[in-house]
């Protein structure tokens, strides 16, 4: 979809490169690759054209590592890729769920992961994040985003061996595993980085590394600091190398450098490795920091979307079941450049965090007012059909409240005013709050302040049950409700953090482990409490059985809802009561419009919306009922979700 015919200047390269690979491949392993390899040429070379002098000398370099991975891969994946090229859309169908999970602490290790494959196959799951699983360096390393070696799990989790059988149990159950590949950095402790830091000049062109601090003073100028607490600046000195190194992130995870198409060769390289080991989703970590230019924030620059495309065209080539999610929370008009836009339209990654409609769900959670977030969503950028986003109401990081302030004008506020209520009304700093979050990197020269806290925490849930308020737990219960209601419904692949489907509460011994007590997100990466999992199974009456089981049946519906197709757009709805949140998708069954009550109170919404849609007999496919509608207007109850389509 959406590629660019061989043009004929690009057809001598081809036939070069596929006599060189006919010393590589045979037989239907060569057809293959020469198909692949011509359909998907034009976007590679476009992609690396962008970024490097010599293409046709990098192309010559790439293709071995193309061949020799090609033929390395195991039948089975050969099988998946022919199936997913028959079915492009498979990520983006109303059945895909996600799960994302700490493997330690849902299931010890990746076998443990493996004797738990029943429970989230009851949850509905079709594609499993675990978070980094890839050798890290000796603590701290950022969570595991600090990784010593791509080639290696983590001791404590497994082996390589590991990993592979359970992409093979997951593969059989129809699950597709997602991994964290960092792109931006790597640990001091990597190979690449001892390498330089022992002076081979090789290796030091992997890095951004310099003599004094004339450049990275001017580099500075303009650079944001990503965790000013404990990693304030972006450049660390290196007392074996004697040389100032970029360190985005911490002063032990070295930036690479992307313009030495040596680091592209390795990733392209470590991509298709772990694509064979049966990887079939590739978290991009931090890739909108990986081009760097002097007088910008580095961030976001055009030469990230022609790498990104010229990856993806490498996936394609070799290993075509492979899907790319960016990790860019980033504005929106930055954010769709991820997907494509322009000559990269569809062509860069398949899928992106909508982290503005997480910030959205709380914001009017907070508010009951939801007419910022109709205005903010309404004006977001349409994406690719061909991509999906990733919804989610929670994640593994903090909250930053990613407030426009043109937005925030259109509807009379301030967006500043609005972000300091959002981080006092979740840190239960406003009067009558009923949240427990924590405040996460307070920024006193911007006035920046993120949230750490889980769902359940957020909602109210905490503070009701030691209050022992039978009335506060059922509101807390259907503001999680309501909020997972808006992930699953918007369109895309809904994201279902750990412990969310049992309302797990944050977790405060994160203070007794000295890895991690510095740093507050740690209070919403529980254990799993699989006791309580088995008493939300058993009892869907307990605190934990009703969130379950409410959860599972708004997956089970979606399910069952074409409508949710990911290639399909929501449009928002004008907020004609600015309590309910509101959208329709246009289906060719029909159109389906979505209603939410953001307020503890009974609302009303006019029922000719409805009718203007061409629903004519509106059926709510959540209650499984029709539309309750008083006078020409339609009731919502407290934190209502309703699923509207013509009765079926």
């Amino acid at each position: 979809m959406f590629s660019t015919p061989l043009p004929a200047e690009l057809r001598p390269l081809l036939e070069r490169l596929l006599v060189q690979a006919e010393s590589d491949l045979s037989g239907s392993d060569l057809e293959t690759f020469s198909l692949r390899l011509e359909r998907y040429l034009p976007d590679l070379h476009a992609g690396l054209a962008a970024v490097y002098p010599d293409v046709e000398g990098l192309l010559e370099r790439l293709l071995p590592v193309l061949t020799a991975a090609h033929r390395a891969r195991p039948a089975g994946l050969k099988r998946l890729d022919a199936h997913r090229l028959l079915a492009p859309d498979w990520f983006q169908r109303p059945e895909m769920i996600a799960y994302v999970a700490y493997t330690e602490r849902f299931a010890g290790t990746l076998k443990g992961i493996e004797e738990r494959l029943d429970y989230l196959e009851e949850l509905g799951v079709r594609y499993l994040h675990l978070m980094p699983f890839l050798k890290p360096r000796p603590a701290p390393h950022d969570g595991g985003y600090a990784v010593m070696d791509y080639r290696a799990v983590r001791e404590d989790l497994g082996s390589m061996d590991d990993l592979e059988a359970l992409t093979a149990k997951l593969r059989a159950r129809g699950i597709a595993l997602c991994c964290d590949l960092v792109l931006n950095h790597v640990a001091q402790e990597h190979e690449w980085a001892v390498r330089a830091r022992a002076g081979e000049a090789r290796y030091q062109h992997y890095f951004h590394m310099f003599p004094d601090r004339t450049l990275p003073d001017e580099y500075e100028k303009t650079l944001p600091e990503v965790f000013p607490d404990f990693a304030p600046g972006n450049f660390t000195f290196d007392e074996a190398s004697g040389k100032w190194v970029w360190t985005t992130f911490n002063r032990w995870q070295w930036d690479l450098n992307w313009a030495n198409p040596a680091v592209f060769l390795e990733f392209a390289d470590l991509i298709l490795w772990l694509a064979n080991r049966g990887v079939e989703v590739f978290r991009l970590d931090a890739i909108a920091f990986i081009w760097k230019r002097l007088g910008t924030n580095c961030q976001n620059q055009p030469e990230v979307h022609a790498i990104t495309q010229a990856l993806r065209a490498v996936a394609r080539v070799v290993a075509p079941a492979v899907l790319f999610k960016a990790e860019a929370i980033v504005a929106p008009d930055d954010l769709i450049h991820y997907l494509g836009q322009g000559e990269h339209f569809g062509l860069v990654s398949d899928t992106a965090y909508h982290n503005s409609l997480m910030v959205q769900i709380w914001s009017s959670l907070a508010s009951r007012d939801v007419r910022l977030m109709s205005e903010a969503l309404r004006r977001f950028p349409v994406k690719p059909t061909n991509t999906a986003w990733n919804t989610y109401l929670r994640c593994h990081d903090d909250i930053g409240w990613a407030i426009a302030d043109d937005d925030a004008a259109r509807v009379g506020l301030s967006g500043e005013a609005h972000r300091r209520f959002l981080s006092d009304y979740y840190s239960g700093r406003f009067p009558t709050s009923p949240s427990r979050g924590l405040v996460f990197q307070e920024n006193p020269r911007t006035g920046d302040r993120r949230i750490s806290g889980s769902g359940a925490s957020l909602a109210g849930l905490e503070q009701a049950l030691e209050q022992n308020d039978p009335r506060q737990v059922h509101l807390s219960l259907e503001r999680l409700l309501l909020g997972h209601a808006v992930v699953l419904g918007f369109g895309g692949i809904p994201l279902l953090y750990m412990g969310d489907e049992l309302a797990l509460l944050n977790d405060y011994s994160y203070l007794e482990e000295p890895e991690h007590a510095e740093d507050n997100r740690w209070v919403h990466r529980p254990h799993m409490d699989w006791d309580k999992a088995a008493r939300a199974k058993a009892d869907p009456a307990s605190t934990e059985g009703r969130m379950y089981h409410g959860l599972l049946h708004l997956i089970r519906v979606r399910r069952a809802t074409p409508h949710f197709h990911a290639a399909i757009e929501a449009q928002i709805l004008e907020p004609r009561n600015p309590h309910v949140f509101g959208y329709v998708r246009r289906h060719p069954l029909g159109n389906l419009v979505a209603l939410y009550n953001f307020s503890e109170e009974v609302q009303y919404y006019p029922a000719e919306v409805l009718w203007q849609q061409g629903l004519s007999l509106p059926h709510d496919r959540i209650g499984g009922q029709l539309v309750p509608i008083e006078r020409h207007l339609v009731r919502l109850e407290p934190y209502a979700r309703l699923w509207i389509t013509d009765e079926v």
